[in-house]
């Protein structure tokens, strides 16, 4: 796979749609082999390959760095893990975990209101159901009413607790560092084995929605 080619539009969209489970990469790893891009060229296709394929590190990292920035401001660090929260659930895998989950404990609690969170019923035209691009629910509701919801709520206590210069400040330096370890580390074996096999399943699940 060339990612020279691909664009910011489907990193993103591949990011979204990716499994986040995984663990992260081990430091060894993680931590070595720093070399300087010879070109722009390579430099674009190295840091859209990194992101791909050290995202969980890369989101460990931005985490901790909110975290330790709001460490003394524990109002500031609930409205951190609420942004954090919000940017998990736009994620496909994510969401359709946390509502599967979310739906299995209030079932065990009111089984009749675990039944009126169900999504809406996709339309079926000629015997097949028509495909809808990420029509992830989450309790019955679209998606993005509670990424509107927790973002709401976040933004809300960060400017209560007065740290919103600070977030600012830890997101820059989190960002920077995921800029500069995504631009220097050079692509293993391992990260291009991982993106063949990522295209491959990608090809395979568009196979069988056919």
């Amino acid at each position: 796979m060339d990612w020279g080619n691909v664009t910011v539009e489907d990193l993103v969209d591949a990011l979204q749609e990716v499994e986040w489970t995984a663990p992260p990469r081990p430091l060894n790893e993680f931590f070595s082999r720093f070399t300087v891009p010879r070109s722009y060229s390579k430099w674009n296709s190295r840091a859209k390959c990194n992101l791909y394929y050290y995202r969980t590190n890369y989101f460990i990292i931005i985490t901790l760095v909110l975290g330790l920035a709001f460490l003394t401001n524990p109002l500031a660090l609930f409205a951190a893990i609420l942004a954090g929260f919000s940017l998990a659930i736009l994620n496909d895998s994510f969401a359709i975990t946390f509502n599967e989950r979310l739906t299995r404990t209030v079932r065990k609690v009111s089984p009749h209101l675990a039944a009126k969170m169900r999504p809406p019923v996709t339309p079926v035209i000629r015997g097949r159901p028509v495909k809808r691009t990420r029509a992830i629910h989450i309790c019955g509701q679209p998606r993005w009413m509670f990424v509107l919801l927790f973002s709401s709520a976040s933004a809300l206590v960060w400017f209560v607790s007065c740290g919103l210069l600070t977030v600012l400040w830890a997101l820059l330096l989190g960002l920077l560092s995921t800029l500069l370890h995504a631009s220097f580390r050079t692509p293993n074996l391992k990260a291009r084995l991982n993106t063949f096999r990522e295209e491959f399943r990608a090809v395979w699940r568009n196979y069988s929605d056919l």
